[in-house]
């Protein structure tokens, strides 16, 4: 294997330790291109990963075992594992959300967090949190988005994505109740969803994203009959869009328009609220779904599946998903660590 001088420096920060994460970690680690297309630092603890690799029936060599605080070297080939040894294993069962897995996962994510803010990684990928254990270890946020923006001092808007092969979902309103949305949905905040969708598409190395805009009433609101919403709001906003020369198109029936955008006509498709396109994009391929977290200093990305209980310890998870989300994470890394050193 060659070395290459720019190969992106990738955080891979372990989940929750009583689902899937452990078992994923050790089993994308296990695939050759992995360790071939990056530098690897593994945040988290050395008995958690050998669990893992006993679960996956593989075994991943290191280049290194460091402590907190010591300064990583990374190497192409092998990883270097960061053993935090935060995990009280005496408060934990495989397959049981609870506070010391919580904290066991917000302390990885914090560590790979300081890491890429003070420049020693490029980009961050993490196995599956449980935002039910987050919240029992004293996560007072309501998603891993608003941790990672509050961690890298970030002010400026930032909004999960989902990404399936080449087709993106993006979305006006997230982890919010359902009875919110309508009130929520304004031109102003419609707007600054499509030029971050439009910013974070074009960083991903999607030359000129074409994007499809869902209405939020039933057809679209058909006129006027069913809702204002798109007359009112999201029409203006694909038309303020386009004055930013972001190449928008809509608002389009929220049941029809991943049909157009999954035939090639459009890269990405802006949803109005979480479940209009979760459930279009995890029906089109969960095998294979990546979250980015997006319009960070840093790449972020995960797989799109959750902690799985109901299978964890029995090494039968899915990698596919987490490899598919490292990729990603090696893509917007490398162009990262390409602009700052061109800089």
């Amino acid at each position: 294997m060659g070395i290459d001088p720019i190969a992106p420096r990738i955080a891979l920060v372990m989940g929750d330790p009583a689902g899937i994460s452990p078992e994923l970690t050790a089993k994308l680690l296990a695939m050759a291109d992995v360790a071939r297309d990056a530098r690897i630092l593994i945040v988290g603890e050395r008995r958690v990963l050998a669990d893992g690799e006993r679960v996956a029936g593989v075994s991943v060599p290191l280049a290194a075992t460091i402590s907190a605080g010591e300064k990583p070297t990374l190497v192409q080939g092998k990883p270097t594992l960061l053993d935090l040894r935060s995990l009280d294993s005496a408060e934990t069962a495989r397959g049981v959300a609870s506070a010391a897995g919580g904290r066991f996962a917000m302390a990885n994510f914090k560590t790979a967090l300081q890491l890429a803010r003070d420049g020693a990684v490029d980009a961050i990928c993490f196995t599956p949190f449980n935002k039910a254990a987050l919240k029992l270890g004293g996560n007072p946020y309501e998603d891993e988005l608003q941790f990672a923006a509050d961690v890298l001092g970030h002010r400026g808007p930032c909004s999960e994505f989902n990404i399936l092969d080449r087709l993106w979902n993006a979305r006006v309103t997230s982890h919010v109740p359902l009875s919110r949305v309508a009130q929520l949905l304004t031109t102003e905040r419609i707007v600054s969803a499509l030029t971050l969708t439009d910013a974070c598409m074009r960083r991903a190395g999607v030359a000129h994203p074409r994007i499809a805009v869902a209405g939020f009433n039933p057809h679209a609101g058909d006129g006027g009959n069913f809702g204002r919403e798109e007359i009112d709001v999201i029409g203006p906003a694909i038309a303020a869009g386009r004055a930013r020369q972001v190449n928008a198109d809509g608002p389009f029936p929220a049941d029809t328009v991943f049909v157009r955008a999954r035939r090639g006509d459009y890269d990405a498709v802006l949803t109005m609220f979480h479940d209009q396109g979760q459930i279009a994009m995890k029906l089109l391929g969960f095998e294979r779904g990546v979250t980015l977290l997006g319009g960070l200093p840093v790449p972020i990305c995960t797989p799109a599946h959750g902690t799985a209980y109901d299978i964890a310890g029995k090494g039968v998870a899915d990698a596919t998903a987490t490899h598919c989300a490292f990729m990603q994470a090696c893509i917007m890394g490398r162009a990262r660590a390409e602009e700052i050193q061109a800089a």
